[in-house]
């Protein structure tokens, strides 16, 4: 039986339990299509950086159905989801399909604590993410299992481990035919570099929620340790990782604020500079001395009955044995209400960032769009857009004779549910 088969047969057994309620359908997509002023098609810039609107070049989709079975004062619910990513080129394409999440989640089974869930398989793990930018700043998700939300005063704890696992080059030479040194020399057979082997590694995942400060005003914080573990005669290239998170959340009348400040170290703080969330570690060793910081800002708030903004601000730095990657973005996203159903759209960017090796690269993105959503807060969605974007490549390596800037024009749907 395959993994879709299984996932059919087990949605359906669930959907047939005597004791279930009704089948939760979620999910979210966004499709649409665009034309480049010089003929590319659609684009995407950078939008972690400048913005999404106006700057992506991909269908993608999320099914999920989730159920819940109850037995007394317990709660098991079962999540599953499937995920798929195409470019949206023709009506009929064979995209990549994923298992996103299949887990089971009880609630009100250990006695210490009701209000705590016992889980296990396969989740999207307390992703945090930034909307305007579809930047996850904090995602280990994957295949685990943990307790979520166990009471600590009137805090909330949770505790996961998750599989992590990945590749590095072995102590063993590999061979291979390498081609002659000049045209129509002879193949030789030598040493082409290194095999590559499967390490087995794990994310201990650790949060503390609701810590409250001020009037409106919460804390959490979260420390991911990524560690391996070697197999018989295996030499670990990666020093362990430690990635920690505090998240400052600011109720305001007219809407919310979230400070974050983040450190890594090892392959977590080459990650601070290059947007990475938590979720992916490097094996090779390059980074064993790197560390790293990032600073965010964001939030969503409204002006008056018609207007309303999203923001995001970020400063990241890394420190590499090879030098330090630095990053600076800026995007905002003002809208304006014609009624509860209409608006107008703007979204405006701009990034900077210098490598390691002293490499600059700036840019920039600025986007109008007509939407039309099913309701008027900032959120609401299903949202079809008419979009013109202009984008910019300070550095004139994107768009390459053709120059430094370019406009797109589309249509584009986004909805969740």
């Amino acid at each position: 039986m395959n993994k879709y088969t299984l996932l059919a047969a087990t949605v359906s057994a669930a959907l047939l339990a005597p004791t279930a309620s009704a089948v939760d359908f979620n999910g979210y997509m966004r499709a649409g299509t665009g034309i480049s002023g010089n003929g590319d098609g659609d684009l995407s810039f950078e939008k972690n950086k400048v913005g999404r609107l106006g700057n992506e070049n991909d269908n993608y989709s999320e099914f999920g159905f989730a159920q819940d079975l109850e037995t007394g004062e317990q709660t098991w619910r079962l999540e599953s989801m499937i995920a798929s990513g195409v470019d949206g080129s023709n009506g009929w394409e064979d995209g990549d399909f994923n298992v996103a999440q299949f887990a089971i989640k009880a609630k009100g089974v250990l006695e210490f604590d009701k209000e705590a869930t016992l889980w296990a398989g396969k989740t999207y793990y307390q992703r945090k993410d930034i909307h305007i930018t579809d930047f996850y700043f904090l995602n280990t998700s994957g295949t685990g299992g943990g307790v979520e939300n166990i009471s600590v005063g009137d805090q909330k704890f949770s505790i996961a481990l998750m599989q992590d696992n990945g590749s590095q080059d072995s102590d063993t030479d590999k061979y291979d035919w390498k081609p002659g040194a000049k045209p129509g020399d002879a193949p030789t057979w030598g040493v082409v570099g290194k095999e590559s082997e499967e390490v087995n590694a794990y994310i201990l995942d650790m949060r503390l929620a609701n810590i409250n400060l001020w009037a409106d005003a919460s804390l959490e914080v979260a420390a991911a340790y990524n560690f391996a573990t070697a197999g018989d005669d295996q030499n670990l290239k990666a020093d362990d990782g430690v990635l920690l998170s505090a998240i400052l959340q600011q109720g305001l009348s007219n809407g919310f604020n979230q400070t974050v400040v983040q450190f890594g170290t090892s392959s977590y703080g080459a990650q601070m500079a290059s947007l990475g969330a938590g979720g992916y570690f490097d094996r090779s060793g390059e980074y064993n001395d790197a560390t790293g910081y990032r600073l965010i800002n964001w939030g969503v708030m409204n002006f008056g009955q018609s207007w309303e903004m999203g923001h995001q601000a970020l400063y990241a730095s890394s420190d590499l044995d090879k030098g330090t990657h630095s990053l600076a973005s800026v995007v905002i996203r003002p809208m304006y209400k014609w009624n509860d159903t209409m608006r107008t759209i703007f979204e405006a960017g701009y990034f900077t960032e210098s490598l390691a090796d002293d490499t600059d690269k700036a840019g920039s993105k600025l986007t109008v769009a007509q939407a039309w959503a099913m309701g008027d807060s900032f959120w609401a969605r299903p949202e079809i857009r008419v979009y013109g974007s202009y984008i910019t490549d300070d550095e004139g390596t994107t768009f390459g004779e053709k120059g430094d800037g370019e406009y797109v024009a589309g249509i584009q749907v986004e909805a969740w549910w």
